[in-house]
């Protein structure tokens, strides 16, 4: 898979405000939308510039994007390292049905599947041994907003959360009026479980697993397969 650099694509520099964003937006738009554009690949080039739009417009996208795309040039071989967002909080968002590139889909695509209204989505990662008895834990989770210059910055909230005994891997756990707020009451932030990796275990739905090496010892004095 390729890396898109969606700032190239709106031509604006990584550091631009928000309404910097928002007008290169525009003037693209008016470039090369299909309706009125006469450019030969006007309806690609219109798909490039809405898919960057979305990420780079929308400050959560943006500051996991910026993390993540640190150091990578357009069109080189990329694939995101695993559990590349968990800590991020993110808002809920529908691109179903949105034409967006392999590229998107790896990096957001379940975001929008997540949640409705005003509620928030994070994956966070456990210790297995969490899942146990339960567990007391303090979770931090990175937070963008956009400073007074329209500028993405990450902010830090820390919350305390009872992680129930038996819980599962992807098993998401709901922290009701923990969202953003709304016009009416709050929404809630649901925490998607995943766990670390163990040095001894490895978690299979509901079994743990463990591996025990066999000294040689044994193994002849019983015998093998």
């Amino acid at each position: 898979m390729e890396f898109k650099d969606y700032y190239q694509t709106l031509g604006v520099a990584r550091e631009a405000p928000a309404d910097e964003v928002r007008k290169a937006f525009r003037r693209l738009a008016r470039k090369y939308h299909p309706d009125v554009s006469k450019e030969p690949d006007a309806e690609a080039k219109m798909k490039e510039v809405n898919e960057a739009y979305a990420v780079l417009s929308d400050p959560d996208k943006r500051a996991a994007y910026d993390q993540l795309g640190r150091g990578y040039r357009p069109g080189e071989e990329f694939r995101p390292p695993p559990d590349w967002d968990a800590g991020f909080e993110f808002s809920h968002h529908d691109f179903q049905g949105a034409d967006f590139s392999d590229f998107f889909a790896e990096l957001f695509g379940r975001m929008g599947a997540r949640g409705h209204g005003e509620d928030h989505y994070a994956k966070v990662l456990l210790d297995v041994e969490d899942a146990f008895v339960g567990a007391a834990r303090q979770i931090a989770l990175r937070v963008p907003k956009l400073d007074a210059r329209g500028r993405v910055a990450l902010e830090t909230r820390t919350l305390d959360v009872q992680i129930p005994a038996g819980v599962r891997e992807g098993q998401l756990i709901r922290l009701a009026g923990q969202g953003a707020p709304g016009a009416g009451k709050p929404g809630d932030l649901l925490l998607e479980v995943h766990f670390k990796p163990h040095p001894r275990y490895r978690v299979e739905g509901r079994d743990l697993h463990l591996d025990l090496p066999v000294a040689p010892t044994v193994t002849l004095a019983l015998g093998a397969a």
